[in-house]
């Protein structure tokens, strides 16, 4: 059944130093709760913001990048609502309508789906602060929450999708390709914990809206979707009435619970924020940030086709994640050939993803996989044992590949009077085959592949191959 869905994507400005209105560092993981603070970002009363300005030059980039309007004055509003992790009862966004107005309207995001483009359109991009972090000791079910304000005031930026997708997949794809666009732009390390975080509203023919919040990664945002399109499906088909709520996503048990009614937009009392005076855009600053825009992932993909000779698959693939192009450059750089190395990480790579249920770009480290290519170049270890043993290890443990063949006693047999002993017990055991071997040289396949299984695949099957034509000769 088609569904019909939207997403509000929230970004950390993780390339910011700071918080958003304070001075703060934007640095707040892994420090003790309720450190990272000061009075502006806990909301104490007479506290003022201050805003910082690279957060609007990032938003504007942006929305140069999806080919949006930027807005000539930005003026930022008070979104109220009633939560415990709001210090002030209120955050300080941006809004379309009641004198408030977002660095960004329009634009469009690209995405290809099992072969078949499209776009998905953009509504608006807004710079806003990120309310502080919600934690149940105990999970959903907790009688009780705790709040840690480390985060609270750090910048986001909210990017608002028309209900253009029909599909998890869709939204998983956008997503994705969002996220190769950010990671160009060096706006956001979008491999931090909580650094890009995704609100779905989905509805179904017959059904209403229900917004799934707080998504953490874009596999997620697909389980989700998965799971909300069946949740809805099945209460229309029994005659039930799907309810307009907001839900949480449970990621442990990937089920999504109910949370709250869904709020209108009228519930939020939206007023300008009289702290912050509006900034004014000027054509200059919009021309400045727009030269200063670096390569894009399609401009990327189109040159890997013409400098690489790669094709627009293979191209489309290594840039979905700046990660994995910027290892495919290095790497391929180091062996001198990119078609292998971009067959290598499209094939194997990707099949890795699925089966470990990894993010693009994840476990990659450019230098292991360098080694790694070392190692089959050198004869040190077989292309299957690479490709079956040690590169899943490489991606799972961190290890580097030379270690990981060491423990595993993968490394191939070189020496030949030991391989020479292993090739009589072969033909001893197997007469008719050696015979067969000095008429044809096609039946001395098979002694090569006795000799691979007897040294559980160790030994180099070109110098096996050698020995054993020597052998037979002499």
């Amino acid at each position: 059944m088609d569904a019909k869905i939207g997403l509000e994507v929230h970004v950390q400005l993780t390339a910011l130093k700071t918080k958003l209105f304070c001075s703060c560092p934007s640095d707040y993981r892994d420090k003790p709760p309720n450190t990272n603070v000061c009075p502006v970002c806990l909301g104490m009363p007479g506290a003022l913001p201050l805003l910082n300005e690279r957060a609007i030059d990032m938003a504007i980039s942006l929305c140069l990048a999806l080919n949006g309007k930027v807005s000539e004055k930005v003026v930022f509003a008070r979104k109220h609502y009633f939560y415990p992790d709001l210090p002030k009862g209120f955050q300080i966004s941006q809004y379309t309508a009641l004198g408030s107005s977002p660095v960004c309207i329009g634009g469009q995001v690209k995405i290809n789906v099992d072969g078949k483009d499209k776009v998905i359109r953009i509504r608006r991009i807004q710079i806003e602060e990120d309310p502080g972090r919600l934690v149940w000791p105990q999970g959903f079910s907790s009688k009780y929450v705790l709040v840690d304000y480390n985060r609270s005031g750090i910048a986001l930026m909210e990017i608002v999708t028309e209900p253009d997708m029909s599909s998890p997949k869709e939204a998983r794809a956008f997503l994705e390709k969002l996220r190769s666009i950010l990671e160009h732009l060096g706006i956001c390390d979008c491999s931090l914990e909580g650094s890009m975080r995704a609100d779905a509203n989905v509805s179904v023919p017959g059904g209403e809206r229900v917004e799934v919040k707080n998504i953490g990664s874009p596999k997620d945002v697909e389980k989700a979707l998965t799971f909300e399109i069946v949740r809805q499906s099945t209460i229309i088909k029994q005659g039930g009435k799907v309810a307009r709520e907001t839900r949480h996503w449970d990621a442990g048990k990937r089920v999504t619970i109910a949370s709250r009614s869904k709020e209108e937009e009228a519930d939020y009392r939206y007023m300008p924020e009289p702290n912050i005076p509006p900034t004014l855009i000027s054509p200059e600053r919009v021309q400045r940030i727009r030269e200063s825009l670096p390569e894009l992932p399609d401009e990327r993909a189109r040159r890997f086709v013409r400098e690489y000779g790669l094709s627009e698959y293979l191209a489309k693939v290594l840039t979905s994640s700046k990660a994995l192009a910027d290892t495919f450059e290095e790497v391929a750089r180091a062996v001198g050939d990119y078609q292998r190395v971009a067959n290598f990480l499209v094939v194997e790579y990707l099949r890795r993803v699925k089966e470990f249920n990894l993010e693009l770009g994840e476990g990659l480290k450019a230098e292991h996989l360098k080694e790694l290519f070392q190692l089959i170049d050198s004869g040190k270890i077989t292309l299957n044992q690479a490709k079956e043993v040690v590169f899943p290890e490489m991606l799972l443990s961190g290890k580097p590949p030379s270690e990981i063949a060491k423990e595993k006693g993968l490394f191939v047999v070189r020496d030949e009077e030991k391989l020479r002993e292993v090739i009589r017990e072969v033909m001893e055991k197997n007469p008719k085959a050696v015979e067969d071997a000095k008429k044809s040289k096609k039946a001395i396949n098979f002694l090569v592949g006795q000799v691979m299984k007897a040294t559980r695949g160790k030994a180099d099957p070109k110098l096996v191959r050698k020995l054993i034509e020597e052998m037979l000769s002499s």
